[in-house]
């Protein structure tokens, strides 16, 4: 029975066994290490802020002991979008399906693919790409403003003397500040690190008491991720959408506005000669990508949140690595598995 390594079962490891021609895989035909060409989807990564605002204790008399205004009384919750990314995804495509014949001898002794199959290197290892992680925006550690309230406070028989005697104090710090960085003050730090202590301090102080009036607002980041097909261009595809109050939504739920992408294949390729063909169809040496290009644009009502031009393997080609590169020297080749692309050629 005819023995078939397939790809899907690599594990991303290097494969160190004998392997030389290249054909089309069909299933059950030979034996070898089967690997695809991967296509392109277009990642769509959306990064939502989430707001929440707490009124403070105090919060009606803001403005009348602060001078602030505009404090809202009541909570609230809403969702904004905070930045949109589209990358360039590949996934394996199943008409790029090739197997690599097992030989006794072979100038390709090694193979190394990806978990889903992808080509990543010929002799060699390829080196981990590490995909830009985002910086997100998490809620921060509010401090309790009653450890820093004075007994007054704390004893104040109504939530009005609670407010006029919490203002005095917090304008008491502010003067504390002002005098120490004025080197006015009856007692001052002895060194910088010293000073920068006290002052962070008072900061601290002063920011925890001034919420009782201004409430606290809590912004958390959240990441939205889809994929979409790069078959071929489109035209404003509803990706997903998106309301103030319910964040991020699929593209069908009616309750949010539509994000809309376009894609335009902004290079196009000429189209392939009978002659080239029928060399692809020999495939002797190892087969790549050729990736196109294409304008990626992503708009939510009428402004434009990204835009960038993109590799798009489907806009490309595919063409053939001679198998004589191979032939007297150890050639190194490094793919690049989201495109399919050759990414280094060394040689001995």
């Amino acid at each position: 029975m005819k023995r078939i390594v397939f790809a899907l079962s690599m594990l991303a490891c290097a494969t160190h066994i004998a392997a030389q021609d290249i054909s089309y895989y069909t299933p059950g035909s030979d034996e070898g290490i089967v690997y695809f060409l991967p296509k392109t989807a277009l990642e769509v990564n959306i990064i939502a802020t989430h707001i929440t605002y707490q009124p403070g204790e105090l919060c009606q008399y803001a403005n009348q002991y602060l001078r602030m205004n505009n404090i809202s009384s009541q909570p609230e919750m809403h969702w904004e979008i905070k930045r949109i990314e589209v990358r360039s995804a590949g996934v394996p495509d199943s008409t790029k399906a090739y197997i690599i014949k097992l030989k006794d001898k072979s100038a390709m002794s090694n193979v190394e693919l990806t978990n889903n199959g992808l080509i990543k290197a010929i002799n060699t290892t390829a080196p981990d790409i590490q995909k830009a992680e985002y910086v997100l925006e998490k809620p921060q550690h509010h401090e309790n403003p009653r450890q820093y309230m004075t007994e007054e406070i704390l004893l104040a028989g109504s939530s009005a003397k609670m407010a006029e005697l919490t203002a005095k104090e917090i304008y008491n710090i502010r003067e504390s500040k002002n005098l120490i960085l004025r080197g006015q003050a009856d007692t001052m730090p002895k060194d910088g690190a010293s000073l920068q202590l006290v002052i962070d301090n008072l900061d601290k102080q002063e920011k925890a008491l001034t919420r009782l009036f201004s409430g606290t607002t809590d912004r958390e980041d959240k990441v939205f991720t889809i994929r979409i097909p790069a078959n071929e261009p489109f035209s404003d595809k509803t990706a997903l959408r998106f309301s103030s109050l319910l964040g991020i939504l699929p593209a069908d739920d009616l309750a949010g506005t539509p994000i809309y992408i376009s894609l335009a294949n902004t290079v196009p390729l000429p189209p392939a000669t009978t002659e080239n063909e029928k060399k692809k169809k020999k495939l002797e040496g190892a087969i790549y990508n050729i990736p196109g290009k294409g304008k990626v644009t992503v708009t939510y009502e009428g402004k434009t949140l990204f835009e960038d031009e993109l590799p798009i393997t489907q806009f490309g080609t595919t063409e053939v690595l001679v198998e004589d590169l191979f032939k007297k020297v150890n050639t190194r080749v490094v793919f690049n598995p989201e495109t399919g692309s050759i990414l280094k050629i060394d040689k001995d």
